[in-house]
């Protein structure tokens, strides 16, 4: 005799579709729109229209969007949910860049350095030092400094409710391939997030002129006790030129990150005859300036055959400015964690955030109905990304870019180091 699982198939859809409502079920049903269209959840290069795309890209993941319109002209696994590393401050800061005045003053403390993780980019914050809040944002942005991010976490309440606020902020802007798990992008398993969200936290941040003028910075003196200072340089090398590359034209931002899981990942945006465009590059194969070379040449694309390119898909407008809900790609679910907890992975490589209009006891059915079903299929492997923690090597550059961070004059390593070995590459 076969064994018997707790539930079949057809008595968990059955109790599920009992336990909603008509209008829900229905509802559920009709709701078939993927967030940003349905091309985007397509695997494998999207286009139409226009040609020319450059040839030499590596990168697991990229998409290329107008920011006016919101239009995305061509993509490559938009969708596809990957390690962000430090782009995920992007994030962080659109949650919570408004929340204080850039003229504040705060003194920081041993218990808000207490929980950077080993191994972080720093900017090169100090116990005892007063700091203003615009200070500690051009930490953030141009250094990548996971101790700047802390700092501003602590102030707003903590490491736990600046994650879930970040998470809910995510679901606002429609971000639903993106999982946080710290405020800083270092690798957590599980954290994860997508060329296509991390192209819709530029957009929104860009639209702040604060943010929009931290991430443009290129140099900025930073406190070191008592009267003193040290420069520190943004990373980004498309805007600051270094390490052999030209900067490039019209360039406004936003902001890069690496991570020896992770790899290499850039989001840039550029203006020209007063257009702008977005461009998210993830994991090309090759480090170094990989990731600037292929955005440079995505963007070149964009500027000119890009023109001509019919959209694949649009950026989603926020649902707190009257956004449409959409639903996530294919394939992709988790189950929602407690309030005010970072969101739950599940055990599919492809996991991303559904919104379930059904009351608490149709999620129960439907979580024991799943709970069913799952043992009779084989294990799945873990998502792509999200390594365990420790393994982030620096923020948001190659080995030595940002992992020093600041100091005071003449202890600050300030120069980006030597390209991590294929050893500390995953």
């Amino acid at each position: 005799m076969r064994e018997c699982s707790p539930l079949s198939r057809r008595a968990v859809l059955g109790l599920t579709a009992a336990a909603l409502p008509l209008s829900t079920a229905t509802d559920a049903t009709a709701a078939t729109t993927v967030v940003g269209g349905g091309l985007l959840s397509r695997t494998g290069v999207q286009v139409r229209g226009a040609s020319g795309l450059p040839r030499k890209l590596t990168a697991r993941a990229w998409l290329v969007a107008d920011c006016a319109s919101g239009e995305v002209l061509a993509s490559f696994d938009a969708h596809r949910r990957l390690a962000p590393a430090s782009t995920l401050k992007m994030l962080f800061a659109d949650t919570v860049l408004k929340k204080f005045d850039r003229t504040r003053r705060y003194k920081v403390t041993d218990a808000d350095l207490a929980d950077v993780p080993a191994g972080s980019s720093l900017v090169g914050i100090k116990p005892g030092i007063t700091y203003t809040v615009e200070q500690l944002w051009q930490g953030v942005f141009l250094r990548s400094g996971n101790d700047a991010v802390h700092v501003l976490s602590h102030m707003n309440g903590g490491i736990a409710r600046t994650v879930a606020e970040m998470q809910a902020k995510a679901e606002d802007l429609q971000a639903l391939d993106t999982h946080v798990v710290s405020p800083d992008g270092f690798d957590h398993k599980g954290q994860l997030s997508s060329a296509y969200d991390l192209t819709l936290f530029a957009r929104h941040g860009l639209k702040d002129a604060d943010f929009r003028g931290y991430c443009g910075t290129r140099t900025a003196d930073f406190p070191a006790g008592g009267k003193k200072t040290f420069q520190i340089q943004n990373t980004d090398r498309l805007l600051t030129g270094a390490w052999g590359l030209k900067t490039y034209e019209g360039l406004i931002g936003v902001k890069n990150g690496y991570t020896s899981h992770a790899g290499n990942t850039f989001t840039g945006a550029a203006t020209r005859g007063g257009r702008t465009l977005l461009v998210t590059v993830m994991h090309p194969e090759s480090g170094g300036n990989a990731v600037y070379e292929e955005t440079a040449a995505l963007l070149d694309w964009g500027f000119t055959h890009g023109r001509s390119a019919r959209p694949v898909g649009t950026l989603v407008t926020p649902l707190s400015e009257g956004g449409a809900s959409a639903s996530p790609a294919p394939g992709r679910q988790v189950v929602r964690a407690a309030a005010g907890a970072p969101g739950a992975v599940t055990a599919g490589g492809s996991a991303g955030p559904v919104a379930l209009a059904a009351g608490a006891g149709a999620l129960a059915l439907l979580g024991a109905g799943a709970w069913a079903l799952r043992r009779r299929r084989t294990r799945t492997t873990a998502p792509a990304g999200g390594g365990p923690a420790g393994e982030e090597s620096a923020g948001g550059g190659p080995a030595g870019e940002e992992s020093a961070g600041g100091g005071p004059a003449g202890e600050e390593s300030m120069g980006e180091g030597p390209e991590p070995t294929a050893g500390e590459r995953r």
